[in-house]
């Protein structure tokens, strides 16, 4: 028996199906020589700080750096009932091979192997690379299946970034969590992207807005403006000269242009559209795709590529026609799909582009969630833009002269809609139509048939008024392209990863930013908190700037080469971690105190007149000589059934007393509407009273 072992189950029953194993098992299928399982991601990882020691269990300065000298493994406690199928699959007498059939690349390459050598196989293992699931590719694909060994340089640099990231990540967050008193999460993508936000944040806030003008002239029925003249009164001036002058056509140039069709969608492409189109975030995105992948209408959504494997030119024409017959702003189009344009095997790395499948003939659109329908339809569009013709135009730019001043006007005439007129018709068959782009519009008016040398005697002008306007602040949609960017001027064109974080993670990534409380969401735009501000101010450039990544990926790329030993690669990162520890000893106390939660104080003591704040357990005067105290669980309260809430604190601060419905009497056992009063704040311990209505 052969035993192949994929990353995901839904791939491992694509695998089973096209090998003949269709007998299904707890937690594999199996027929025709074949035992087919899945790892469910990542199965086995890098074990905590903790299990290297009692030492490491409480964070301290004084433990740090972590480095551990042998690396220890851990089942994810969700995972072990499938990690133990695996392992006992692997040990089975009549298993003589098994295959690594996890996804082609470098992540694919580390989930198998972590299971592989925690379950202790020796049996020889074979590699399924391909890049798509069509089932020509995988009988293609295990009909060449390679030696396991031949990617062991790959594996050495997938282990190497999983312990660098885990050796920065971990050291780290613990010294500057101890250091400022306060949980601050580092990590190598995370850390740099809040400095994406940070800045962008700064850039706003000190932005200066500035006016401009510009003079518009007005020739049979076009405008031409001048340049941008920053003075108001330079600008009247030269409207007013130019009222009582002559306009000179001195240029006239006419361009045919073309508009290539969109590429497919990869995640993050898909993520920004989603995002500019519905508003989703990217964690919303990939779980709608996710669950799209799932019911079988959505091809694998992690993937980076957007291009289709040059197998799949028949499936894509196939589902094509299915699409234009799906959609109604299809309906009535006569469409040719220009496949060429979207197939490039050499461009495809683990998973090709994200594309609706042949599962859409079978399923009623309108019965899908609106959510899940907005996604599939959207990756469903862009398969038809990205196959249609390219967009042409002419665009004409025409330059006069005035006055010895330059004015331009532009204009563009269509020849061919091509793929623009499907995207017309997609969003204009949605609920909620999206922004349109502004420069497109400009630009799109027809100019009259100008010539060179044509005059125009006083034209009429007029000055527009103008502000610069400054940086917009950061959506999902900017912020993934950002992240997606990233570094990778520094970064070889041959890593097989680039910017920060990779498809997959980037959405978890603002997540975790967003959870940790160091970014907020106010509607589209994502904005760095006080906290996350601070934590970039302190940290280190090298760990907030991109290069580090990119400098990582070059490493681990000429590893995976086999052209760069992972034991030099290791003993830089723990000299960078070595590094970190030292240069940050100590801090002042008013740098220390800089995390502090900002407190709002609920009034001011009876005693001193210092504020009077919430803690844990009471409310206490902030003067540290005053020792007024209301304790939350006063005794006081508790008989007369009453939570000793802020809102009563502030009250009783403020008047000395606060109505209460259904005070409890422990006297008489009934329950009255009261005011309870702060009766006595001079002693150790502070008095109250209870005010009962008087009887009428």
């Amino acid at each position: 028996m052969i035993l192949v072992i994929a990353e995901k189950p839904s791939v491992a029953q694509t695998i089973a199906a096209v090998l003949g194993a269709k007998e299904k098992k707890d937690g594999f299928l199996t027929g025709s020589g074949y035992i087919v399982s899945w790892c469910v991601g990542h199965l086995v990882g890098l074990a905590e700080a903790a299990a290297y020691g009692e030492q490491y269990k409480k964070w301290s300065y004084d433990s740090l750096p972590i480095l551990p000298q042998e690396w220890k493994y851990t089942v994810a406690s969700d995972k072990e009932k499938q990690f133990k199928t695996l392992k006992e699959l692997m040990h089975r007498a009549d298993v003589s091979k098994v295959v690594n059939a996890c996804d082609a690349g470098r992540e694919g390459e580390l989930i198998f192997r972590f299971v592989y050598e925690m379950a202790g196989c020796k049996k020889p293992m074979r590699r399924l690379w391909i890049s798509s699931m069509e089932d020509s590719a995988i009988k293609e694909g295990f009909s060449r299946l390679k030696n396991g060994e031949e990617y062991d340089a790959l594996f050495a640099s997938a282990l190497c970034r999983a312990k660098a990231d885990w050796l920065i990540g971990i050291n780290a967050t613990r010294l500057f969590s101890v250091l400022y008193n306060h949980t601050l999460n580092v990590g190598r993508v995370q850390t740099p992207t809040l400095k994406m936000l940070v800045d962008r944040d700064a850039a706003i806030t000190t932005f200066k807005k500035e006016k401009y003008y510009h003079v518009r002239l007005a020739l049979s029925g076009a405008e031409a403006a001048s340049e941008r003249i920053s003075d108001k009164a330079e600008a009247d001036a030269l409207k007013t000269t130019c009222e009582a002058s002559r306009a000179v056509c001195t240029s006239l140039v006419k361009e045919k242009k073309t508009a290539a069709p969109p590429k497919l969608f990869d995640l993050t492409s898909l993520q920004r559209e989603a995002n500019r189109i519905f508003g989703y975030t990217a964690k919303q995105t990939l779980d709608l795709a996710q669950a799209l992948y799932e019911k079988r209408l959505l091809t694998y959504p992690r993937t980076d590529s957007a291009f289709l494997t040059d197998d799949m030119g028949d499936t894509a024409a196939g589902i094509i026609k299915l699409l234009c017959g799906k959609f109604s702003f299809m309906a009535g189009k006569d469409f040719t799909p220009e496949l060429g344009k979207v197939l490039n095997s050499k461009k495809v790395s683990d998973h090709h582009a994200i594309i609706p499948t042949m599962e859409l003939a079978k399923t009623d659109l309108a019965a899908l969630p609106e959510s899940e329908r907005n996604i599939l339809t959207l990756a469903g569009a862009r398969l038809l833009m990205a196959t249609a013709a390219p967009h042409t135009f002419e665009a004409v730019t025409a330059v006069f002269e005035c006055t010895g001043q330059s004015f331009t006007a532009r204009g563009k005439t269509i020849l061919c809609e091509g793929w623009k007129e499907i995207d017309r018709k997609y969003r204009a068959a949605l609920k909620n139509k999206p922004e349109t782009d502004d420069a497109d519009s400009d630009t799109e008016k027809t100019l009259p048939p100008f010539t060179e040398g044509q005059t125009f005697e006083n034209p009429a002008a007029k000055v527009t008024e103008h502000d610069t306007t400054p940086p917009k602040p950061h959506n999902e949609a900017s912020l993934l392209s950002a992240m997606e960017r990233a570094g990778s001027e520094d970064t070889d064109p041959d890593a097989e990863r680039k910017g920060l974080g990779t498809p997959a993670t980037r959405a978890a990534v603002i997540e975790k930013l967003v959870k940790g409380g160091f970014v907020e969401r106010k509607g589209k735009q994502l904005l760095p908190t006080k906290d996350g501000i601070n934590l970039v101010c302190v940290l280190p450039d090298t760990l907030t700037s991109p290069q580090l990544t990119a400098e990582w990926e070059n490493n681990l790329t000429q590893i995976a080469k086999g052209k760069a030993d992972p034991a030099a690669f290791m003993e830089g990162i723990e000299d960078m971690a070595r590094e970190l520890v030292k240069t940050y000893p100590f801090l002042s106390d008013d740098k220390a105190q800089m995390f502090k939660p900002e407190r709002e104080a609920l009034g001011s003591c009876p005693r001193c007149g210092s504020p009077v704040y919430e803690g844990k357990k009471n409310y206490y005067c902030s003067n540290k000589e005053c020792i007024f105290t209301m304790w939350k669980n006063d005794r006081f309260f508790e008989e007369r059934n009453v939570t000793f809430t802020p809102k009563i604190a502030a009250a009783l601060l403020q008047s000395g007393k606060v109505n209460v419905k259904k005070l409890y009497s422990p006297k008489t056992g009934k329950t009255y509407d009261g005011t309870i009063v702060l009766a006595d704040t001079g002693g150790k311990y502070v008095n109250y009273r209870v005010e009962l209505p008087k009887k009428k």
